[in-house]
Parts: structure tokens; sequence; C-alpha cells
């Protein structure tokens, strides 16, 4: 089954978190997608990587850029994996209907947006349900704590 984590953003929005974990990705050796909800936001996350600062470098490419086997990101608005990408990003309560597909799902919701949280609820019962591995992981003033609640 795939290892399914939640990130419930209550310092940052689940965007400004989401460098850092990539990075780990990329550093663990690991390809990533992100999916985002539309081609807007593909662009803007796009734009947002080539500006980050911490990682200050992560290799990503989008469809208007093609050559997605060279992309160790790929952001898209499609649950697709066409750069061999075994970890899959979330955001703004996109959802992945063949979870199984991926050995790992990073769940990233805004803890101060009450319906996306609603909705990561949902996708929380739905996973644990179809038999996933989940944790559950919550900004604090020192980074990423893991709760075991």
């Amino acid at each position: 089954m795939t290892e399914w984590g939640f990130y419930h953003c209550t310092r940052t929005k689940p965007q400004a978190a989401l460098p850092r974990l990539l990075g780990r990705t990329l550093q663990a050796g690991e390809r990533a997608v992100v999916l985002c909800a539309d081609q807007r936001s593909v662009a803007e996350i796009d734009a947002a990587l080539w500006q980050c600062s911490d990682p200050d470098w992560l290799p990503h490419g989008t469809e208007a850029d093609g050559d997605a086997d060279l992309q160790p990101i790929w952001i898209t608005a499609r649950p697709e994996a066409p750069n061999g990408a075994r970890f899959l990003f979330l955001l703004e309560n996109t959802n992945v209907t063949d979870a199984g597909a991926w050995s790992r799902i990073f769940d990233l919701f805004d803890g101060n947006d009450e319906a996306a949280a609603a909705a990561a609820r949902i996708r929380w019962r739905e996973a644990k349900a179809a038999g996933h591995t989940l944790t559950y992981w919550q900004q604090d003033t020192r980074g990423w704590q893991k709760n075991t609640d």
C-alpha cells in the first residue's frame, strides 16, 4: 500500500511549504509529481519554484516545457507521472483515484481554511478505508511535528 502523509499547514500556505519537501525528495534520490487544481496553479508553482531560495535549486518542468522524462519534478493538473516519479504531492484539495500507483503521497492542506481541512478529513477517511499507511504532520514553530493522535 501507499504511504500517505497528511501535512497540516498552519504557519504557511501549502505552496510555501512545498519547496523544502521537494528538496528532501530529490536528496532521497526520488522524483516527484506536483498535482495542482488547474493550469493557473501549475504556472504559479512553476514560477515559485524557480524563485525559491531554500533549497535554491529545484529542477522541474511542466507540459509547456516538455521533456517530462528529464524532469525530476513534474508540475501538472493531471494525475500522471511521465517523469517516472513515485512520489506525489497533492495541493489545493486535489485527489487521486489510483493512490496505489504511488509509493508516497504528500497531501498538503491549509489548516487555516476550514473547507480545506474538512476535505482533508474526507481524504483521510477514504485513504484509511483503502488500507493505505497514514501519517499526520502538523507545522509548529520548529517545523513539522508528527502527531500520533
